[in-house]
């Protein structure tokens, strides 16, 4: 119980560190493109300015592509930007490349990226030229993108380095913190588990002896006072019921504990109910209800378990069922056990046609001492809430599941589920 509530903690640790760098980390990484691109993009717009800066205009209002752009080429080869130079009509005038690209020409005056293959992007800004407001052609000034892809992918892999590594390492941290901090609830768990085994052991001695004095005075013949064996007849009663309680927190203790004897062997599940059926027939039949097993067709329903638990199990389990089924009623009530195979699990259904439970309480119905109501609860069933618990607990002990299904006024159904054993 406790490795996993640690366990848990440090994922949580793990997962809030982890949202936490992934969030900074897309930041840093989005800032640094964004930097990255307007810086680009700065460079050329002033490329943009120094070129349309320089064009020449002949007397006819053409543009002088030779005036215009000589020695440019050298110019802007060691920043490995070119120029292409269109007419009015998209004509191809001048360009840096040696091999133009067949790119479609687009206005664009703040920035756009293009693919020229899947191996090579650029950068773009296209603007027209003018001349007393008249667009003579357009400029287009391309960037090579591996500028920005190039440390931009060196950033990316760093922060993912980064960024794991600092996870893995809020991982341990988070694991060892987690240690230090339930090792306290640990110690105070331990020692009221120690307190309930002990307390429970050393109650069973002195109220088994006060039961068998109080059974031995109403066996003997002599004569008393009616109002006086009423009196111990009560005494013998609540003892026999304090005598269980204890005998149910011990068993939790322990089983908590991990000390509770466990023989495991290959439990015949249809045998052992078929005893716990009939050993519970006559409570049954003294309450007017019917109890029926019914079995499904099958080789054999074999489980890894120990007998005593899982006899205790469906005994609990039968027992709460006759306590909230209405007794002495036309038609007789029913409880019915139903086995079958549900690989890889073998299910047992308890199914009653009691007064049922609400759905405000099934979620704390295995909770230790949880009882539903007064009605459900009261002298009648002397029940102490560790029913439910005893049977979680060994369920969980093999490895099984348990559900519970009610409805108020329609009944309740239990389910288990035991995996098959081999």
């Amino acid at each position: 119980m406790f490795q996993t509530t640690r366990r848990k903690l440090a994922l949580w640790y793990s997962i809030v560190t982890a949202i936490v760098l992934v969030l900074f980390a897309s930041g840093v990484f989005f800032y640094v493109r964004g930097t990255l691109i307007e810086r680009i993009d700065d460079t050329l717009d002033h490329i943009v300015e120094v070129v349309m800066r320089s064009i020449a205009i002949d007397n006819l209002g053409q543009i002088d592509v030779a005036e215009s752009f000589h020695n440019k080429a050298a110019d802007l080869e060691d920043d490995h930007i070119d120029l292409e130079l269109f007419d009015l009509h998209s004509k191809l005038l001048w360009s840096t490349w040696a091999d133009p690209p067949s790119l479609s020409l687009r206005q664009d005056t703040s920035g756009a990226t293009v693919m020229l293959d899947p191996q090579h992007l650029l950068r773009q800004i296209v603007r027209p030229i003018r001349f007393h407001g008249q667009v003579l052609g357009w400029l287009r000034v391309s960037h090579p993108w591996f500028e920005v892809t190039k440390p931009i992918q060196d950033l990316f892999l760093d922060l993912l380095a980064a960024t794991t590594a600092t996870i893995g390492v809020v991982a341990g941290v988070g694991w060892f913190l987690s240690g230090l901090a339930i090792e306290p609830i640990k110690a105070s768990y331990q020692q009221l588990k120690q307190f309930t085994a002990d307390a429970s052991h050393e109650l069973r001695n002195p109220l088994a002896t006060i039961q068998t004095n109080v059974q031995v005075a109403l066996a003997t013949e002599m004569q008393m006072p009616i109002a006086q064996k009423q009196q111990l007849q009560v005494i013998e009663r609540l003892t026999r019921r304090l005598g269980k309680l204890v005998d149910d927190l011990l068993f939790l203790a322990r089983q908590d504990s991990g000390d509770a004897p466990m023989a495991f062997e290959i439990v015949p599940i249809d045998a052992l109910l078929m005893e716990v059926t009939e050993e519970q027939k006559l409570a049954a039949q003294a309450r007017g209800i019917q109890l029926q097993l019914e079995i499904a067709d099958a080789p054999e329903f074999n489980v890894n378990g120990d007998w005593n638990q899982l006899a205790r199990l469906f005994t609990n389990l039968i027992d709460n069922a006759i306590q909230y089924t209405p007794t002495n009623q036309q038609p007789a009530p029913k409880i019915a056990i139903f086995l079958a195979h549900n690989a890889p699990n073998i299910q047992i259904v308890v199914q009653d046609q009691g007064m049922g439970i609400g759905a405000s309480d099934l979620p704390r119905l295995l909770n230790r001492f949880y009882r539903v109501n007064p009605v459900r609860s009261g002298e009648r069933s002397g029940g102490s809430g560790l029913g439910l618990s005893i049977v979680q607990s060994i369920v969980q002990r093999h490895q099984g599941e348990l559900s519970i299904n009610s409805e108020l006024g329609k009944g309740t159904n239990v389910v288990i589920m035991l995996p098959i054993g081999s």
